[in-house]
């Protein structure tokens, strides 16, 4: 692949910005990170142009773009949808999955297969992230509740020996039989997450003990503070930040409102909060209408003011968010500085997910997944292993 140096970048480290910094890049990683220019004679020359250089960002729960959703059925789909995403920053996602039958499943691990070993152009695959059956049906959201279900060991013991592709799966910790496949989850190096559910604190607290360790998309579709004949019960989101979990959110302006994403900073930190776009396949694409899920028996959604809807408009179907939007808002809705917005877009994504030793920190040894933009964190260029393959075209 040669050797590639971006020069004259404003770089983004976790904690400090490098003016003027340059990296050199070989055979697809980080060779150095550097203040100031170095010289490589035999480097090609990539000029940054005094923008922003920061590590490529980590989707760690995202559904479609470009008109295609990961449980279209083809292999296809996953390759469009991670090469929509790259044009926006992202350079590595967990694809995700809908509530679905278990036939429906099972062909998406397979297609998934196949698209990992074929994808060269997209962000790269860190996974796939199951997202049900096993949810509340009071807290579906816009899940098809045809097809929501308690855990049963003989379903998913049967899922998990068709694929080692799994690395999340998110369930609700409240219902029968979910303890001990959180458990099972755990003994089998998967992340265990707690999602769509009416649990108590103390369902949640026993879950942490069993394996649960992440709160999927914190807000969306879970239990806050109720009363029940007088007396208060904490719910998942207030044991989410009581308890040293990790916690993702929709940052898409539209599910949490600036109050709720300062809150949710405030307490947990940059190093404990991913941001995800939860993005169905109408991302990337004109408002109007649209399906979320399969094309086959998928629902159809209204996306309109920047969100897909249900078509009664009672509840979010879904976001239509990018990456580099995630972060935008960060820095102007939640006045979050740039350093952490990139951090929980980057690094903290890569933590959770396990590859922190490859990915989410521009320095050397780690892959050169990168990304340059502007100071409206508009994407100028996308590398993906040292590989351009995204760039802004030309005003």
């Amino acid at each position: 692949m040669g050797i590639l140096k971006i020069s004259n970048g404003t770089l983004i480290t976790p904690y400090r910005y490098i003016r003027n910094g340059t990296i050199v890049i070989e055979n697809g990683r980080i060779r150095g990170v550097h203040e100031g220019p170095v010289e490589v004679p035999e480097a090609t020359e990539l000029d940054a142009h005094g923008q922003y250089v920061a590590p490529g960002f980590i989707d760690i729960h995202v559904h479609g773009g470009g008109g295609y959703d990961f449980m279209d059925g083809t292999e296809e789909a996953f390759l469009k949808v991670a090469e929509l995403h790259a044009r926006y920053g992202t350079t590595a996602m967990v694809p995700t999955t809908l509530t679905a039958e278990k036939e429906d499943l099972l062909q998406t691990l397979d297609n998934y297969e196949l698209a990992h070993r074929n994808n060269h152009n997209g962000a790269v695959f860190l996974g796939i992230h199951l997202e049900g059956p096993y949810f509340a049906l009071s807290q579906r959201g816009a899940q098809d509740p045809r097809y929501i279900r308690n855990p049963d060991p003989q379903e998913y013991e049967e899922i998990l020996a068709h694929s080692s592709s799994i690395t999340r799966w998110s369930a609700a910790p409240e219902l029968e039989g979910a303890i001990p496949f959180g458990r099972r989850l755990r003994e089998k190096g998967i992340l265990a997450a707690v999602a769509h559910t009416d649990a108590l604190y103390e369902h949640v607290l026993e879950a942490y003990e069993n394996g649960y360790s992440l709160a999927t998309h914190l807000y969306s579709a879970m239990s806050g503070v109720t009363r029940r004949n007088a007396f208060r019960y904490a719910g998942v989101i207030e044991s989410a930040f009581l308890l040293d979990m990790d916690v993702e959110i929709i940052t898409d302006g539209v599910h949490l409102p600036p109050p709720l994403l300062k809150l949710v900073y405030k307490i947990k930190g940059a190093d404990r909060t991913a941001l995800i776009t939860d993005a169905m396949r109408a991302a990337g694409m004109p408002e109007g209408e649209s399906t979320l899920g399969s094309l086959k028996n998928g629902l159809k959604v209204i996306v309109e003011d920047g969100v897909a809807k249900l078509p009664d408009r009672t509840a979010f179907a879904g976001s239509v968010a990018t990456t580099n939007r995630l972060v935008r808002n960060m820095v102007e809705l939640a006045d979050v500085s740039l350093l952490d917005a990139v951090r929980m877009a980057s690094t903290t994504p890569a933590r959770i997910m396990g590859v922190e030793n490859r990915k989410g920190v521009l320095a050397a040894g780690k892959d050169a997944d990168l990304v340059i933009f502007d100071e409206q964190i508009t994407i100028q260029t996308t590398l993906i292993g040292g590989k351009v393959v995204y760039n802004a075209p030309a005003n």
